[in-house]
């Protein structure tokens, strides 16, 4: 039974929201958090492990150096306080998908602590998130229910374990309550996620893919009378791995909890799951509390100890972050401020970076990926980066249409080839055999049975109206099925209209 909604607007105006994300990023170090068992996405199942990370007893955990590292190089990025001595605890529940029954995380004395992350709205305006930790543990393995619709375990006979995830390292960087959202709670935690993803990258920790699990996020909400109140008692939807699904699941879980409120009806302080296919948030268990874990120091590992002069070496080698990135190349490619944010907020800079440094002018980058791609995108309803074409593509594309090799209508064509899997441009461009007519006679033939067909057009060129200049140029081009430059044919209906 589908649970009773109130409208956003109406729900914003009458209660206060508070949000807080909980995301986890997998790191991309070659082996394990604790063991040398090699990571490779998408490996055979149950083929990545070690006594280690299939928790066999006798086995004992060695850190992986550069795990630690990554989260240095996290917590500078993220203004945090680096701590000197930090500690793995033992965090026990029941995980069916990690054989040794609990996770080692951080608790009490996590590696970096109290940062923030200043994020830039639609508006241009900055919104600051404020960070309680970012800590190190390990992820557990992955779960496949079988006979259930969509893979939930809903309707499962039984289910699949592939322990290759499990022991993989991680960061989850969780944040304090973020308050003043107002209207802005889902606008400002996407913005943050992105804001988070670029800064992965940038680090180059993890690929950051939401879509392969690298990076997911569990979303609090909770909401009270007035920013004056105590805080109301918060849902946590679990795992959400996309930033559409965010900031759905802030939007849905705002409306559900203040319909709910307004009948007099108590909040649950739960887990929830949300759902692509119904747009809806369901709830799970009843959330748990710190103390239910029974968090405890782990015997078999030390504290952590990171010295001052280790933690200058890395921030000395600290790449460029993502905000003196974009301004580098806004200014670099010439553009307005809103030019940059319509790139920004269509999540295109990367592949547009990539497309010049493949050899495109920005323009031209610019225009394909905020133009055809992103209207490809927006219909099949997936991200710029999901669509089956590579900045490489792009580049060549832009390439044989400054050649003079192809049109713009032959160069959409072509892009069209290669969405379909026709394969590369040069591929699809042979395929059809998509080429601009050189014949100058086959053109001004054309030309001259447009301009016989359309005398009342040939008039107003003459008199010097050059805006019925398409229906010529258009007549044209279906005549040679796209194939004529259009430059070529406004120059020879010109001569022949002047002549």
């Amino acid at each position: 039974m589908a649970e009773k909604l109130m409208k956003f607007s109406e729900a914003v105006k009458k209660y206060d929201p508070v949000i807080g994300l909980e995301t986890h990023v997998e790191l991309s170090t070659n082996t394990k958090l604790f063991c040398p068992a090699h990571i490779e996405f998408g490996g055979e199942p149950n083929t990545q492990l070690t006594p280690v990370s299939l928790g066999l007893p006798g086995s004992l955990p060695v850190i992986n150096k550069t795990a630690v590292d990554y989260a240095i190089k996290l917590g500078l990025a993220l203004h945090c306080e680096i701590a000197e001595w930090s500690q793995f605890a033992r965090k026990n529940y029941f995980y069916p998908d990690m054989p040794r029954d609990y996770q080692i995380s951080q608790y009490d004395k996590p590696t970096n602590g109290n940062g923030y992350l200043d994020v830039e709205l639609d508006d241009g305006s900055v919104f600051r998130v404020p960070i309680e930790r970012a800590h190190i543990e390990d992820d557990a393995g992955k779960n496949t229910h079988i006979g259930g619709a969509d893979g939930r375990i809903e309707g499962a006979d039984h289910s699949l374990v592939d322990y290759n995830r499990a022991g993989v390292p991680l960061i989850e960087i969780v944040t304090k309550p973020i308050e003043g959202v107002g209207d802005r709670a889902a606008e400002i935690a996407g913005a943050y996620m992105r804001t988070l993803r670029d800064i992965v990258r940038a680090l180059n920790i993890s690929h950051a893919r939401m879509e392969q699990g690298n990076m997911r996020a569990d979303v609090n909400v909770s909401l009270r009378p007035s920013p004056s109140d105590p805080y109301g008692t918060r849902s946590e939807t679990k795992n959400v791995n996309s930033f559409r699904g965010i900031e759905k699941t802030i939007t849905y879980e705002i409306r559900r909890q203040a319909a709910r409120l307004d009948e007099g009806k108590e909040i649950l302080q739960e887990t929830r799951h949300w759902d692509e296919s119904t747009q809806t948030t369901a709830g799970g268990r009843l959330k748990t509390d710190a103390d239910d874990y029974r968090y405890f120091p782990d015997p078999d590992l030390v504290m952590l100890h990171i010295t001052k002069e280790h933690i200058a070496e890395i921030a000395a080698e600290m790449p460029e972050m993502p905000r003196e990135r974009r301004n580098r190349l806004q200014k670099e490619w010439g553009l307005s401020d809103l030019q940059m944010r319509d790139i920004i907020n269509a999540d295109a800079l990367d592949l547009i970076e990539e497309t010049v440094k493949a050899g495109a002018k920005a323009a031209g980058a610019r225009k394909w990926w905020l133009g055809e791609l992103s209207r490809e995108a927006n219909k099949k309803e997936v991200s710029l980066e999901e669509l089956p074409i590579t900045p490489a593509d792009v580049a060549e594309v832009e390439k044989l249409i400054a050649s003079g090799k192809l049109n713009d209508k032959l160069a959409k064509q072509t892009v069209a080839g290669v969405l379909a899997g026709e394969g590369t441009p040069d591929e699809v461009v042979k395929k059809h055999g998509y080429k601009i007519v050189e014949d100058t006679g086959a053109i001004e033939a054309a030309v001259d049975e447009a301009l016989a067909a359309n005398p009342d057009v040939a008039e107003k060129l003459k008199s010097g109206n050059m805006k019925p200049m398409g229906v010529i140029i258009g007549a044209v081009m279906k005549a040679t099925r796209g194939q004529a430059d259009a430059k070529a044919v406004t120059k020879i209906v010109m001569s022949k209209v002047k002549g």
